[in-house]
């Protein structure tokens, strides 16, 4: 059984025996991780964009039906921050009792303020993306943005990385050294938290 490190940078050798074994239960068990990694503020372990980028360069082989593949996964992908957002909002009632009110109020005036763009942004940085719609549900983000927004950030995240495997993945350079690109895609996914902050900072 591979560790979580050794299944996150050898994603590709993991998940093709899983679609040989699986044709059709993959793409269930996708859209399962998929959604659960989105809509849980506790399983930021789950591998999110490398995950969308293997299942594109086994979609590129003829081995799972890309377009198929593109819509389940958007719907995991909006679903599961849905369902992270509902969670977030009903437990905001239980936190009241542990946290300050301040600390809630700012919350709210940060969504409030930067709520559309965090939704967007988040999808791309790995534990940000479970966070994000939990706080926006504390933040009592209005649900109608929120779905916007959600619908947006997950089409671009899912679009995005699918297809870049799907495009990239088969080139000899990639398969030649899949875990260092896993890890680009890891550090590539932090730089606009890092953006942020660096604005932040210097404002």
């Amino acid at each position: 059984m591979p560790n979580l490190i050794d299944l996150i940078l050898h994603l590709d050798r993991y998940l093709l025996p899983i679609v040989q074994q699986y044709p059709l239960g993959i793409y269930f068990i996708l859209f399962f991780i998929i959604m659960v990694e989105t809509g849980l503020v506790i399983t930021p372990f789950l591998p999110g964009d490398s995950l969308l980028f293997a299942a594109g360069t086994i979609a590129a082989v003829g081995k799972l039906q890309v377009h198929i593949l593109w819509l389940l996964l958007l719907v995991a992908a909006v679903v599961g921050d849905a369902v992270n957002y509902h969670v977030g909002k009903y437990a905001s009632h239980y936190l009241m009792r542990f946290v300050k009110e301040e600390h809630l109020q700012k919350t709210r005036a940060y969504f409030e303020k930067y709520g559309k763009k965090t939704i967007v942004l988040a999808r791309f940085i790995p534990v940000v993306r479970c966070v994000a719609p939990f706080l926006a549900g504390i933040g009592k983000m209005p649900y109608k943005e929120f779905f916007f927004y959600n619908i947006l950030g997950g089409f671009l995240w899912v679009t995005l990385l699918l297809f870049a495997g799907y495009f990239f993945g088969q080139l000899q350079v990639v398969k030649d050294n899949f875990g260092l690109i896993t890890i680009g895609i890891i550090i590539i996914s932090f730089l606009p938290l890092v953006w942020e902050w660096w604005k932040k900072k210097n404002e």
